[in-house]
């Protein structure tokens, strides 16, 4: 890349982070150091407000870069992450939104633990929430590593270092001190830049074919080497039966998995009421389907203008099929245009995952301070300590994505995503659709749920292609690959229900009925909720 992609993406990059740093310290001398306001930005966010900040929340750099590059490599298999993301929204609106909304306060454990004996549920729920934190947010890492490769005009592995540490840097900051009030302002900042450069280049793809859609396909089929295949399924996962299996596992991941996002859930407390939280995952709907649709002619864009080998080329996994694309429309490398339109991605694109770190680390510091901290203390946490708590957990957080993030920088963001994915579906989302609907749950049950998904999930994919065995892995040179998908939802996911179910029917404590009905009262009515 030119100097002058370099300062144009830097300066455009460092306005946003000077606003919404802004927006931080504004909100910072605002704030009244409560819980709740620290965890759930004082439940005074409209629906609208709150479906565009999960619509930011959501559309990480998985979606906008790894997607995208996906498609661009494998074709019609790389539309599968597209349509697994928008269908998992429904799952949540009909089985999560309102109910979680009602029966919880800040985490996924409150739920949980509203009919059980509270300690070793909060545990359990919330060393599985941070689990699945740390997964997601080394995603974003990695993205944010790539762009900045791209960015400096090469694979500088100290650029990309640093690059990675200073948003783990920023992501601390932004959550220590602004909380959930300054996350939601900054998502929805992100949302709507990101919304309005995809609409833009997805105009210009379509312009540059007339508007025929058919074209584009084919000439994306053209260029991949793969012919009308490109265009069919089985490129990525076709072929063997392992492969075929790794299509089912991840897509169940993806439709199951959004339901038990820590960052996800939380958002359904900022809002007064549970009328409210459904509302806003309408509008998120909404914003989510069209942005998905626009990853589709993005990644084909990409396959049809950049082609393949260029995108394979810059990186190996994808994750800069996007910002390559903006580049040719603007008018190609050295042209005013096209300096202008690579800049505003490539900023674009690092306020997504400035905006989505940020909302994972909230909800990953809530979940050590306010279910890990508070149930390992013998007497209850003062609300004002356990917000310090929070405070310095996002510290520790961050400094474990970093690392995280430094070792996985080679694997395709969406692909990590997935793993993410996975393993909240395992682990998250059994104990939570109990808890709502099964009247004879128990406290065993709970903790085997949990467990028996989470490390069931994690075991997999250490013994998977995906960490070795494979010159793609983490570490080549090491063998320990027993279980052949690279995504385990396919095994796990069943396990957590199965443990949770075992837990409970063998488990002499018998289920406590007023619990449960006061519990099911409150969900479905929003009766004494908070």
């Amino acid at each position: 890349m030119t100097g002058n992609h370099q300062t144009l993406a830097l300066l455009l990059f460092s306005v946003f982070v000077a606003v919404t740093l802004g927006i931080t310290t504004w909100v910072s001398r605002h704030r009244h150091g409560s819980a709740e306001e620290f965890y759930a930005g004082g439940r005074l966010f409209s629906p609208m407000e709150n479906g565009f900040a999960i619509a930011g929340d959501y559309m990480s750099a998985a979606s906008f870069l790894g997607i995208s590059g996906l498609i661009a490599l494998f074709g019609y298999d790389g539309l599968l992450y597209s349509v697994g993301f928008l269908v998992a929204w429904l799952v949540v609106l009909f089985l999560v939104a309102e109910l979680v909304r009602n029966c919880g306060r800040f985490t996924l454990a409150d739920v949980v633990a509203a009919r059980m004996s509270e300690r070793p549920v909060r545990i359990a729920a919330g060393t599985s929430s941070v689990t699945v934190s740390v997964l997601y947010l080394v995603a974003q890492m990695v993205g944010a590593g790539s762009l900045v490769a791209l960015l400096l005009g090469g694979t500088s592995e100290a650029a990309q270092a640093w690059t990675v540490i200073g948003v783990g840097a920023l992501m601390v900051i932004y959550v220590s001190m602004g909380g959930m009030r300054a996350t939601t302002w900054i998502q929805i900042v992100k949302a709507v830049l990101l919304m309005g450069g995809a609409i833009a280049l997805t105009v210009l793809v379509l312009l540059r074919f007339h508007g025929d859609f058919d074209q584009l396909l084919r000439t994306a089929a053209d260029r991949s080497g793969h012919g009308k295949s490109f265009l069919a399924p089985g490129l990525r996962y076709g072929g063997d039966w392992t492969a075929r299996l790794d299509f089912i596992s991840l897509g169940l991941a993806l439709v199951l998995g959004t339901a038990g996002l820590p960052h996800i859930l939380s958002r359904f407390y900022t809002v007064p009421t549970a009328r409210a939280a459904r509302r806003s995952v309408v509008w998120a709907i909404g914003l989510i389907g069209g942005f998905y649709l626009m990853t589709i002619v993005l990644g084909f864009g990409a396959a049809a203008i950049v082609g393949p080998d260029a995108v394979r080329g810059s990186n190996a996994a994808g994750n800069t099929a996007v910002p390559l694309l903006a580049l040719d429309l603007g008018g190609g490398a050295g042209s005013t245009g096209g300096t202008v339109l690579f800049a505003i991605v490539a900023a674009i694109a690092f306020a997504t995952i400035l905006a989505v770190v940020a909302g994972i680390t909230l909800a990953s510091s809530a979940s050590v301070a306010h279910d890990l901290y508070a149930s390992l203390r013998r007497r209850r946490a003062k609300p004002r300590s356990e917000v310090a708590v929070a405070r310095t957990a996002a510290v520790g957080i961050g400094v474990v994505a970093i690392a995280l993030g430094l070792l996985a920088r080679d694997l395709n963001v969406a692909f990590l995503v997935g793993l993410a994915f996975a393993v909240a579906a395992s682990a998250n989302l059994p104990v939570l659709l109990y808890s709502l609907f099964w009247r004879n749950f128990t406290t065993r049950g709970a903790v085997w749920s949990v467990y028996g998904g989470l490390v069931p999930a994690l075991v997999l994919v250490v013994l998977s292609p995906v960490v070795t065995g494979s010159p793609a892995s983490l570490f080549p040179g090491v063998d320990l690959q027993y279980f052949p998908l690279e995504n385990p939802g396919l095994v796990s996911i069943p396990l957590g229900f199965l443990a949770g179910w075992l837990g409970t029917v063998t488990s002499s404590e018998p289920p406590d009925e007023a619990k449960h009905a006061e519990t099911e009262v409150r969900a479905l009515t929003g009766a004494g909720a908070v």
